[in-house]
């Protein structure tokens, strides 16, 4: 084993004996300490993670160029905050039985995945890295019908194991990236729900550009094309932190599928889905992950941050990913 390789593998034990301690005294913590000690981190992370910082800034800079430079960073701080307690949430939550985990969400608009169930030709959700995605998955898996939820696996394997077992906990199975369109279709045909994130930068041929907050993004077509290859109604799904510690998870009217197998309706319906995601984060921007590189002319820069890394894996077309 070369030294690099030495280096890495004790670095990702390192990683995953720190996130098993902090899952470990979130089990011990009240909910309050909880979101206290996750608030923490990000801000912690905002001072020393200096890559991502400097990604969100540029980001927030360009979707909101009225703000101040004073307002960016507030905003920016914020975001960092939010990631921090939304990590420690979800090691929270993997401490509950799933009785114990519904109580603390709520549902708004479930009518709307149990209509698409009753067709029989399961149900596409759609959302982005937005709010509490990872906990609304556990949330419907445990309450509503099995996910199959669209991932590619991480880096580090100690993590990518306990993720894995996390996002299983409910009754959902993750679908990687290898061999995904089978597996999407397969689970339609079961009649249960593929959670998609569209918020992704990917690379053409499996990419259409929309518009972004005014600025082309390219983005996945899997939606508008397993609409079109199987007639499952696509809902967006957003979850949200509610005042008093408790999450809301608000599913919204289907989005109407693309008219014709064309490049203009695939586009079409891209940009109608792009939409309802910008439009939610606009309203809460400080719950969606400004830096992550959605726009490709923002430079990159090296270092390691509070995200894990993902392993880049060869991909079927057609199909999409969440880390």
């Amino acid at each position: 084993m070369s030294l690099a390789s030495t280096f890495k593998s004790a670095r990702q034990r390192l990683e995953f004996e720190a996130v098993r301690v902090t899952r470990a005294l979130t089990g011990l913590l009240p909910w309050s300490g909880v979101r206290a000690l996750g608030t923490v981190l990000g801000l912690a992370f905002y001072a020393l993670d200096g890559r991502h910082r400097r990604i969100a800034l540029a980001n927030v800079a360009a979707a909101f160029p009225r703000k101040s430079e004073s307002e960016r960073r507030t905003l920016v701080r914020q975001v960092f905050s939010h990631f921090g307690r939304l990590l420690f949430e979800l090691l929270k939550f993997s401490h509950l039985t799933p009785d114990a985990a519904l109580s603390r969400v709520e549902f708004e608009g479930e009518e709307y995945v149990h209509e698409a169930h009753r067709q029989g030709r399961g149900a596409l959700l759609f959302t982005g890295h937005f709010g509490y995605w990872e906990i609304n998955a556990l949330a419907h898996g445990a309450a509503l019908y099995p996910l199959g939820v669209l991932a590619r696996p991480l880096d580090n394997p100690h993590l990518h194991q306990l993720l894995e077992d996390l996002r299983g906990s409910t009754g959902n199975h993750v679908i990687y990236r290898r061999g995904a369109l089978r597996r999407v279709l397969r689970a339609l045909t079961a009649n249960e729900g593929v959670a998609v994130l569209i918020d992704q930068h990917i690379q053409a041929p499996d990419a259409v550009l929309v518009n972004f907050f005014d600025r082309p993004a390219s983005t996945t077509i899997a939606l508008a094309v397993l609409a079109l290859r199987t007639g499952a109604p696509v809902i967006p799904v957003f979850t949200l932190p509610l005042p008093d510690g408790r999450i809301r998870c608000v599913y919204e009217h289907p989005v109407e599928p693309p008219a014709e197998d064309t490049p203009e309706a695939i586009r079409d319906f891209t940009q109608r889905c792009t939409d309802v995601l910008e439009m939610h984060v606009r309203r809460y921007p400080h719950l969606w992950l400004w830096m992550h590189r959605r726009w490709r002319d923002v430079p990159a820069s090296e270092g390691r941050g509070m995200f894990p890394e993902a392993v880049r894996e060869d991909s079927d077309s057609s199909a999409n990913e969440a880390p």
